[in-house]
């Protein structure tokens, strides 16, 4: 599975972002994928922002971006994408998309262990 993320780039405070993640390779289908979104602030630690389920549209958000971003799929694309309103600058970060087959004990909370993964696409919000 390839991922590949676009959208990002510099925003000022209370602007908005959409990245999307498209994946491809072999057989991929995002029908059968949950795509998850993490990021990576300078000097901390990965931590899990959104992800949805391809199969369902089930989706789990982090609470400390409630409301503010949403997660949806355009499965004929093969693409999901997050949209990212109000940003702060404590959203700046690198931002990576992952990749994992549905199962039946996929837990979409649990984005740091899917298996595949984008390269990340930087977000930067100006003060």
């Amino acid at each position: 599975v390839q991922l590949v993320e676009s959208g990002g780039g510099l925003v000022q405070i209370g602007g908005s972002l959409r990245l999307s993640c498209t994946g491809s390779g072999s057989g991929f289908l995002l029908d059968d994928y949950a795509i998850g979104w993490v990021r990576q602030a300078p000097g901390k630690g990965r931590e899990g922002v959104a992800s949805i389920s391809g199969a369902d549209g089930t989706t789990y958000r982090a609470n400390f971006v409630k409301p503010r971003f949403t997660i949806s799929t355009d499965n004929a694309k093969n693409t999901a994408y997050l949209q990212m309103n109000d940003l702060k600058p404590e959203d700046t970060a690198i931002y990576y998309c992952a990749a994992e087959p549905v199962t039946p004990r996929l837990n979409l909370i649990d984005i740091r262990d899917f298996h595949s993964w984008g390269q990340g696409i930087q977000v930067t919000v100006s003060s």
